[in-house]
């Protein structure tokens, strides 16, 4: 298929090729799941054979998600120009080569370049997958299946990762958890020219690369800040980094009013449903992402599991969502979106509620599958609508800013909920003393459970019992304030939902 314009396009059913095609889509978004989560299995094993200092590992575990994270713009913006086929080729075949060449790295150095490169790779992705699927699927009900399958591919990859990872892991070495990757890109780079539609803006003109270098440094800038907020707490290099990014934005924005061709089309904003659709991606994400963060600490830290046993108790919300988002096309044909949507942040909330009361590790599970299914259909239905929304020649543009949403959104999560259970945990565990035990030496309890934890394993029986019963409490206490926070967080996407996606279609608005 070569470059069409909206008036071209008419709505048509789906043919066998396009349904084939979905599947080669939804390869290398397993992949980029899997890769964002199967590195954390093997870093004891690098640890002890790559020997990085403490600042090298934080870089070889976050500069993948950094480097997605600030070259999603730029690569949905280039998928357009260039064709988002060809896009999608070259970020797979660099996806393939960068893994096969980190699965070999013999120094710390290299594998922070190749996760680099393979950030930079994965970039391509998700925004070029999304935006082929507007071209494939012109239906609107076809199109909303479509994209719940994509989603769940992501899904899949959060499931099988671990799993995958650990088997490998066990029986070869560190190194090989990156060959995952390698024969479903293979795969793809020999069907993807057969099976998917090239599609380019019509009359596309160059990329700014100026635009592309304040995107890059605006999203650096505030994922670097964000993180480190949550890592450290909210300081002045955090405050910084924020400060400068947020600067970035501004005049990022300035000059795409000034271009004939800006990279980012800031007409779109003017759409309600695309905005709607973008803060409710990020809000959603954000009070998710963050409640996760303290089911994964509660698993460990709290329910005493071992880090397989805890992979295995998160895997029945990871598959309730794969299977919500299976059903979630069905329902569309059922119910208006705003109700749909609605309907699910409400689930979601009694989800939360639940988690406010839930008593023991069974129900904090059962909770996470409730708010789980309540959203899937929430993000389902926000992807289409920011997609929709665009002009045909933009969708690029607008699938990474979708997934740029999702980024921010999970980083804010951290941060915002991490940094709430942080401060109450610390308020509560001001005044812990422990009999036989200096203030210096119970800094690490008053700061964290798993400081707590740490020093309790030195400590008799009797010493150590009420200590980490306190401590356990106080960071329950945190936990219960992130839900009864999220549930507030559901609320206002209701009231949005409501209020600016009342008319809303999956296929958006022009």
């Amino acid at each position: 298929m070569t470059a069409t314009t909206a008036s071209t396009q008419s709505e048509r059913k789906a043919t066998r090729r396009e349904w084939i095609g979905l599947i080669a889509i939804a390869l290398p978004c397993m992949i980029y799941s899997m890769d964002l989560t199967v590195l954390n299995l093997a870093v004891p094993t690098l640890t002890r054979e790559l020997k990085p200092s403490a600042s090298q590992l934080l870089w070889i575990i976050d500069i993948y998600g950094f480097m997605v994270a600030g070259f999603l713009m730029t690569m949905g913006t280039l998928g357009d120009r260039i064709g988002r086929r060809r896009l999608l080729m070259i970020g797979a075949a660099f996806f393939g080569v960068a893994s096969t060449v980190a699965a070999f790295s013999n120094s710390a150095e290299m594998l922070i370049a190749m996760r680099a490169v393979l950030g930079i790779a994965g970039a391509t992705l998700a925004p070029s997958t999304l935006s082929l699927i507007t071209v494939m699927f012109t239906d609107e009900k076809e199109r909303t299946f479509a994209i719940s399958m994509w989603i769940a591919s992501f899904s899949v990859g959060a499931i099988v990762g671990p799993v995958a990872g650990g088997f490998l892991i066990e029986y070869f070495w560190w190194g090989s958890v990156f060959l995952i990757a390698v024969p479903p890109m293979l795969l793809l780079l020999a069907i993807g020219p057969v099976l998917l539609p090239e599609y380019r803006a019509p009359d596309a003109g160059r990329i700014d690369i100026l635009s592309a270098l304040l995107s890059l440094a605006a999203v650096l800038g505030l994922i670097y800040g964000i993180k480190h907020w949550a890592a450290d707490g909210f300081d002045w290099v955090g405050a910084a980094a924020i400060l400068v990014g947020l600067a970035f934005v501004g005049i990022f924005i300035r000059r795409q009013k000034r271009l004939p061709d800006p990279m980012v089309d800031l007409a779109m904003f003017r759409i309600p449903a695309f905005r709607a659709a973008l803060a409710i991606n990020l809000a959603g994400i954000l009070f998710m992402f963050g409640s996760f963060i303290f089911v994964a600490q509660y698993f460990q830290l709290v329910a005493g599991l071992t880090p397989l046993q805890a992979g295995f108790w998160s895997l029945p919300s990871a598959i309730a969502f794969t299977l919500a988002s299976i059903v979630t096309p069905a329902l569309v044909g059922r119910y208006k979106l705003a109700t749909l949507m609605a309907g699910g942040m409400a689930v979601s909330a009694l989800g939360f509620v639940w988690l406010v009361f839930a008593p023991g590790l069974v129900q904090i599970v059962a909770a996470s599958v409730v708010f789980s299914i309540g959203f899937t259909p929430v993000i389902t239905l926000t992807t289409g609508i920011v997609v929709g929304s665009a002009p045909p020649e933009r969708t690029g543009a607008a699938s990474a800013m979708s997934e740029t949403s999702v980024e921010l959104g999970g980083a804010l999560g951290i941060a915002v909920l991490g940094s709430l259970g942080a401060a109450l945990y610390r308020s509560r565990m001001a005044d812990i003393a422990v009999p036989g035990i200096g203030t210096d030496a119970l800094a690490p309890a008053r700061s964290t459970l798993g400081g707590a934890l740490a020093l309790a394993s030195g400590l008799s029986a009797d010493q150590a019992a009420p200590m980490l019963a306190r401590a356990s409490e106080a960071f329950m206490a945190g936990f219960r304030a992130s839900a009864m926070l999220s549930i507030v967080g559901m609320l206002f996407c209701i009231a949005v939902i409501l209020t600016s996606l009342r008319d809303a279609k999956s296929g958006g608005a022009h």
